[in-house]
């Protein structure tokens, strides 16, 4: 890692930035943005030099697809998200990215066929992506809307970096990053293979994980442009995101957290039906995302 494994770290959601620990910023850009929060004990710092020994990553085949890796930091770290890996037939993508790197990660992961492409799927997920796509060698896809979000310099003559410019970006073959916007104008989720790895791009409710003989109006997702202070999206600003999801069929969804993994023939009808719980409970009787259909 060299002199970068001592630059801060917010201790509050991960961002790695541009600053030597000696110099910490005085705040987090991330965290003072209106969709995040800073604690109230204030915003504190660490380094990747500073966590090793403090932390360990912790990995967990998926039960039911063997060729999915949950990768999550122990004790919690920042957000508390977990990365996934897939093991693709043209090589493995890292769904997503947690702050905190060691060996023991990095020997993992490369014992699996290493990484061919790592995609995030919002700001508040970039934490120290130029360390790992340095130690993997592969580039990083985010959305050109959230560039203003990062807060290191690339190397110009070797940039890690891939900007997503349209709605759509085959990463691999059969791996398609869907720019939906919503919590951030370039939100994405991740379709490979029937499967939606939506991050918190939307939320997987409590409700969502035991769904059988669930009466009328329970939902399974909430669109939220900021989770932690529960501000909710519009109806116009859902119906984008179902018009960029329309397209992709899917039979499971995998939200930020460990555990957070839906698997329904009918999943795509609950998150259409999640939209237009949310709508009619935000006042709106009529509106052209409530004549949406699926099939």
């Amino acid at each position: 890692m060299g002199a970068s494994e001592d630059l801060s770290i917010c201790t509050a959601c991960g961002t790695q930035f541009d600053v030597q620990r000696q110099q910490d910023p005085t705040n987090c850009r991330i965290c003072d943005d209106p969709r995040q929060f800073v604690p109230p004990s204030g915003q504190s710092w660490t380094s990747l030099k500073e966590m090793q020994g403090k932390y360990k990553n912790e990995w967990k085949q998926d039960d039911v697809e063997e060729r999915m890796w949950s990768i999550w930091t122990e004790p919690k770290f920042g957000i508390g998200q977990r990365a996934i890996l897939l093991q693709t037939p043209g090589g493995n993508v890292l769904w997503d990215l947690i702050a905190f790197l060691d060996e023991k990660t990095v020997n993992f992961i490369n014992s699996k066929g290493g990484l061919e492409a790592i995609v995030i799927s919002h700001p508040h997920y970039y934490t120290t992506h130029l360390e790992w796509a340095e130690r993997f060698n592969c580039p990083v896809y985010i959305s050109a809307e959230d560039e203003i979000w990062l807060n290191r310099e690339d190397d110009a003559k070797n940039s890690r970096r891939r900007y997503i410019e349209g709605t759509t970006e085959t990463i691999l073959d059969g791996v398609t990053a869907v720019k939906t916007g919503g919590h951030f104008p370039g939100s994405l989720v991740l379709h490979w293979d029937e499967k939606l790895f939506i991050a918190d791009t939307f939320v997987t409710v409590p409700s969502a994980l035991y769904h059988v003989d669930r009466l009328p109006g329970t939902t399974s997702y909430a669109f939220m442009w900021s989770i932690p202070n529960m501000l909710s999206l519009p109806p116009t600003e859902m119906h984008k995101m179902w018009s960029a999801l329309k397209p992709f069929d899917f039979t499971s969804t995998h939200g930020a957290f460990v555990g957070l993994d839906v698997r329904d023939m009918k999943v795509k009808g609950r998150v259409l039906e999640s939209m237009k719980i949310q709508t009619m409970h935000e006042g709106y009787e009529k509106h052209e995302l409530l004549d949406e259909t699926w099939d």
